[in-house]
């Protein structure tokens, strides 16, 4: 069976968990944090990053990396197009999802979510970058009603996942929904996707997360 190792609050490994319980796989989970200098884990994510996955013939990092092993090899039901352009164009939706929206907002994530502090020079910067990549989602992004048009496809999986963050955090942090502001509807789509049983599943395991990471902190754990 497939180990899938990481944590619940980490949106990527919810990325990946989402997708499997989407895809019927069989999976188990493990706990990892994130950052780890176990050389058992390091064997698996050189980086220490989560998540990672163990299957029978050998492990595997990096979300997407994750996914498009996952769904050649468990292609029913299948969350890609068939035809190679389509399929191509729900990768695109992802890797701008993470790499020119998720990645920016992250710097703001200290501050938004774990009591740090950004500077204000970070807030201007990430806010300038947000402002203009969060235009060009705009123009990518269908929302009809899935994030890449009619059907639900793996971008949805990291769309549903690290939307609300950003959203979350450029409200904490700089004052605005930035999403919301370059006109990105977010939270119905949030809704619709959050409704899905895997999508529930995910979401309810995070929150007992939260609860318990709050209650040791209250209890001086």
């Amino acid at each position: 069976m497939i180990q899938l190792c990481g944590f619940s609050l980490s949106n990527y490994y919810n990325k990946v968990k989402f997708f499997m319980l989407e895809k019927g796989i069989a999976f188990e989970e493990q706990l990892v944090m994130t950052h780890s200098h176990d050389e058992a884990v390091l064997a698996c994510s050189p980086l220490g990053k989560v998540p990672f996955i163990r299957t029978a013939q050998g492990s595997l990092c990096e979300s997407q990396i994750i996914l498009d092993y996952l769904e050649a090899a468990h292609p029913s039901p299948a969350l890609l197009p068939a035809d190679p352009f389509e399929a191509a164009k729900q990768r695109e939706l992802i890797a701008f999802i993470e790499l020119h929206l998720e990645l920016v907002a992250r710097e703001l994530y200290g501050q938004a979510f774990f009591g740090g502090t950004v500077s204000e020079g970070t807030k201007a910067r990430v806010h300038k970058l947000l402002v203009g990549h969060i235009a060009g989602f705009k123009r990518l992004a269908r929302f009809a009603p899935y994030v890449g048009g009619e059907q639900f496809t793996m971008a949805d999986c990291a769309a549903w996942v690290s939307l609300p963050l950003i959203a979350m955090a450029s409200k904490a942090v700089l004052g605005e929904d930035l999403l919301a502001a370059g006109g990105i509807d977010w939270k119905p789509y949030a809704k619709l996707i959050g409704e899905r049983p895997a999508a529930l599943k995910v979401a309810a395991d995070r929150k007992a997360d939260q609860d318990r990471i709050a209650l040791l902190k209250a209890q001086g754990g």
